[in-house]
Order: structure tokens, then C-alpha cells, then sequence
């Protein structure tokens, strides 16, 4: 599923871009795998930072994102993953995703530009269920 509002078109994602998610989801399965859901957010972006060293895969964490308003800065958010400079990972520890976290995957892609991010919530009892896709189409 992905966080595509009603009525909006555009390009989906390259298949670079789904191929940097498709290895993010199979490291996110493998942690959750090994921990299960009852840990706080940091202990997954840290066994999940391990998991993505261990296959190779280059990412940045806590990546401060400026926000402007009519092209004045007003502020600054903090994404907790970006993923070979294509991929927003916005990891949540959770019941459930809300739609608010859609929202805030959405916003992190229009302040960077880019165009795909994963919502993963190690809070599931299966890990499957806690991931949410989301596409920036304009």
C-alpha cells in the first residue's frame, strides 16, 4: 500500500529506487526476525543500521532537513534514515500506523525531493504488516 492522496498522478519510482526499498524491507524483516516488536524505536534504527552495514549498503541517519515557508527557513526535521540518497526510511515502534506517520513520511520527501519512502513499524507482531510504502507523485 502507498501514501498516495486521491487524484494524484506521477512517475513511480525508478527500479533503483524499489530495488534500495526491496533490500531495506528484507533488513527491516531480518531485525524484527531477531528482536520481535517489544523494543523502543532506537533499538531497531541501531540493529538496523547494523543490518544495512552488514550488506553494504551506504545510508545516513538523523538527516536534519531544513524547512522553508515562501522561501524562508522556519525550521528543521529529522529523518531517521535516508538510504543510498534515494530512500527516506522513517521508522516508527508502534501499535499500529497511523495516518498522521503517512503524512510525515509525504512531508520528509517533499523537503528533500525525493521520491520514495518506506514507514516501518517494528511495533507489529509481524513485521509485513508494519511496513507502508509511500510515494511522492508531484
Amino acid at each position: 500500500m502507498d501514501g498516495r492522496l486521491g487524484g494524484v498522478s506521477g512517475p513511480e519510482p525508478t527500479r533503483d529506487e524499489d530495488e534500495v526499498a526491496a533490500v531495506v524491507v528484507d533488513a527491516a524483516i531480518e531485525v524484527h526476525r531477531h528482536l520481535g516488536p517489544a523494543f523502543a524505536e532506537s533499538v531497531y534504527e541501531n540493529a538496523l543500521s547494523r543490518e544495512l552495514m552488514m550488506r553494504g549498503v551506504v545510508f545516513e541517519r538523523q538527516v536534519v532537513v531544513p524547512v522553508h515557508y515562501k522561501d524562508a527557513w522556519v525550521g528543521e526535521g529529522r529523518i531517521d534514515m535516508v538510504v543510498a540518497g534515494v530512500l527516506v526510511a522513517e521508522l516508527k515502534a508502534l501499535p499500529e500506523i497511523a495516518a498522521v506517520h503517512v503524512c510525515q513520511a509525504l512531508s520528509y520527501l517533499k523537503a528533500t525531493g525525493l521520491r520514495l519512502a518506506l514507514v516501518l513499524n517494528f511495533g507489529m507482531p509481524r513485521m509485513q504488516s508494519g511496513i507502508r510504502r509511500v510515494v511522492r507523485t508531484r
